[in-house]
Formats: C-alpha cells, structure tokens, sequence
C-alpha cells in the first residue's frame, strides 16, 4: 500500500497545469514580409505559457522558420539553427520556460523583422492563485487556431482523468485495509 502512496505522490507531482493556449503568430497576416508586421509587438501582447501551441501560417515557397539562439536572433544569423520548419504550417509547443527565438532564414528576411521572441515568464510572475490554490485558464485569444500538439504528448485532461482514476483505486485500497 504504501509502493501505490508514494506512485500517485510522484505522478501527481509530475504533472504541470498548463492552459495550452495555441497562438497563430501575426494573426491574420501570419508569418510573412508583407504588411509590415510587428512580430516583437504582437508578441508583447500575449501572455504565454507552458504548453502553449505556437502557430507559424506561410508560404512554404518563400518563407521558412528557424529557431536559434538569442545571439544568432539579435544577429540574423541562420548558419546553425536549433531547428528548422517549412511546412508552412508548422506547430511548436511550448514546454520550457524562458525566451524561445524564431526567425525565417530567407536571405532579407528576419533584417525585415521576420523574426519574434517568444517569452514564458516564470512561475513566480504568473497570474496569483485563486483562493482554491488552482490557477484561473487565461482566455484563449480570438485569433487561435486549434492544432494537435506535435509533441505527442497526452493530453492534461487525459493526465488529470489519470491521476483521479490512482487516486480512486488508492482510496478503495486504503479504506479496505
């Protein structure tokens, strides 16, 4: 009994609520040259946390995106990527904390201002908990898109039913005893 107590301790511990917002960066325009798009003011604008989606829309033939370190970001540098899409529907979820850079690596581009700084503030200076200890969901922005997480990944409702479904059958234990 006490090998179930200490299993649903380490899995309840391990699971993160996240609100899984999905973002389509540049809103309507998405991710191109055209329209002088402020990518650094459309994401000072969002509040973005773990497991968000982050949704780059474009034109596979002239753009791309890359994501890179903050030097190669504030340099336009696209010689050693991090990673690199081109789909021209690509999905990124967000499962780390801190600054994540993208930029498109077509020659001209991210000079343009192709390029936006994605930033996951730390828990400390997220939104304050509700009087019962659990965080109130940010409202997801009208210009979501609804996209599977490429991660594969469970969803948190499907962890949440799972921690519930242990921590039942740990009661049922715990009271038969």
């Amino acid at each position: 009994m006490a090998v179930l107590l200490w299993l649903i301790i380490v899995f309840g511990a391990s699971i993160e609520v996240t609100n899984g917002g999905v973002y389509k960066v540049g809103d309507s325009a998405g991710w191109t040259t055209i329209g002088n798009v402020d990518y650094k003011q459309w994401a000072l604008t969002k509040t973005f946390q773990l497991g968000d989606v982050i949704v780059f829309e474009y034109n596979p033939q002239f753009h791309n995106v890359m994501q890179v370190t903050h030097a190669e970001y504030r340099a336009c540098n696209v010689s050693s990527p991090i990673s690199t899409h081109t789909t021209g529907n690509d999905s990124i979820t967000i499962d780390t904390r801190g600054h994540h850079f993208f930029l498109c690596g077509v020659p001209g581009h991210c000079q343009a201002g192709q390029k936006v700084d994605i930033n996951v503030l730390p828990l400390s200076t997220s939104a304050p908990p509700t009087p019962s200890g659990i965080f109130t969901p940010s409202p997801v922005p009208e210009s979501a898109v609804p996209a599977p997480s490429p991660s594969g990944a469970p969803p948190l409702i499907t962890k949440l039913k799972l921690l519930l479904t242990i921590s039942q059958l740990a009661l049922v234990f715990l009271f038969r005893w």
